[in-house]
């Protein structure tokens, strides 16, 4: 199996004009380098570093409430809605949630999962009805028998709970443990720190004794701007936050935003001082990497999570700096293909 066009080589993208060769075992075993006659885009699908997409049975409920009306467990209007749902209805909105993640060139996401252990089976239930188009991982809360079931811990914020019983459990279980920390405002930040976690998620209201124990910590964030504008709690500091950590870019609630990359890249290319590159590798690599994936990047002996783009579109023809044009304008309507699993033989 083989795809030519335009390849978005590496960490930094270079431009490559050949084909990448994948196995029978769905990895990328050879990037040549050769005139080909196709202007398709090929680059690594996206890796979502946190959805809820558990709310997917509520799109754009709840206008004009605040954050804590929104989502506050427990009986924030999210909660109230997802109480009130049936196991099917939760199943089956989460799994057209997939499905449009896998439309739009997602590979993985890091899903923040609600509802203890039946909250865990319940995505693998809409990962299985949307044919495993998406690596959902579950990062489980409610307890540790959740995470046990899942793939990680993933923490409401340390104003909700301590959480130490399951940052202890996820180590002895070798599992990331990631957790929400200055959302709001900074008073979650040093006790999100203090538990050692894998990756903090939104840091929009970090201080500069904050800052510094990021760095220090070596610990990895995931922001979600679009979100955190719907929701006015404000903008994370992007370009100092990149300075001292690996930033990922995840999309957050369904019930806020549609879970697209394209929307998330451009949102943040058009309101930060963040390099095209560096948000392009916070869509793929960087998510990668805070879940473990060994793929987000195109090279020799990776697994093959590929996005192929039509580079000849009425949206990209003419595009002058191709990864600018990826993170700045593509969209779905630009997906020719999203390659996750090798063609059988024959």
């Amino acid at each position: 199996m083989e795809r030519t066009g335009i390849i978005l080589r590496g960490r930094e993208f270079t431009p490559v004009e050949g084909r990448v060769v994948l196995d029978d075992e769905g990895r990328i075993e050879a990037i040549e380098e050769e005139s080909v006659d196709s202007d398709d885009i090929i680059l690594p699908a996206f890796v979502n570093a946190h959805t809820h997409i558990g709310d997917s049975i509520a799109k754009e409920a709840g206008g004009g409430l605040s954050l804590e009306e929104l989502v506050a467990p427990p009986d924030g209007l999210k909660h109230r809605l997802l109480r009130a749902a049936s196991r099917d209805e939760l199943v089956a909105a989460m799994a057209t949630s997939l499905e449009f993640m896998h439309r739009s060139g997602t590979a993985a996401c890091l899903d923040f999962r609600e509802g203890d252990v039946a909250g865990v089976e319940m995505l693998e239930a809409a990962v299985a009805a949307a044919d495993g188009a998406v690596d959902a991982l579950a990062f489980a809360r409610g307890s540790v028998d959740a995470m046990d079931a899942g793939d990680g811990f993933g923490a409401s914020g340390a104003n909700d709970a301590e959480f130490g019983e399951e940052r202890q459990a996820t180590r002895e279980a070798g599992k990331p443990f990631g957790i929400h920390a200055g959302e709001v405002d900074a008073s979650d930040i040093d006790p999100a720190l203090d538990l050692e976690p894998d990756f903090l998620v939104h840091m929009v209201h970090p201080e500069p004794d904050h800052l510094e124990r990021i760095d220090d910590q070596n610990v990895p964030v995931a922001v979600c701007p679009r979100s955190n504008l719907v929701t006015g709690v404000g903008l994370s500091p992007y370009a100092e936050l990149a300075e001292r950590t690996t930033l990922a870019l995840g999309t957050d609630n369904v019930m806020l935003n549609s879970p697209s990359m394209f929307r998330e890249m451009e949102f943040l290319a058009k309101l930060s001082e963040l390099s095209a590159t560096e948000i392009l590798r916070m869509a793929t690599i960087n998510g990668a990497e805070l879940a473990g994936l060994d793929y987000g990047v195109i090279e020799p002996g990776r697994e093959a999570r590929l996005l192929v783009l039509d580079g000849g579109s009425a949206n990209l023809d003419g595009a002058r700096e191709l990864v600018r044009a990826v993170v700045r304008r593509a969209g779905v309507d630009d997906v020719r293909e999203v390659i996750a699993t090798p063609e059988p033989d024959g």
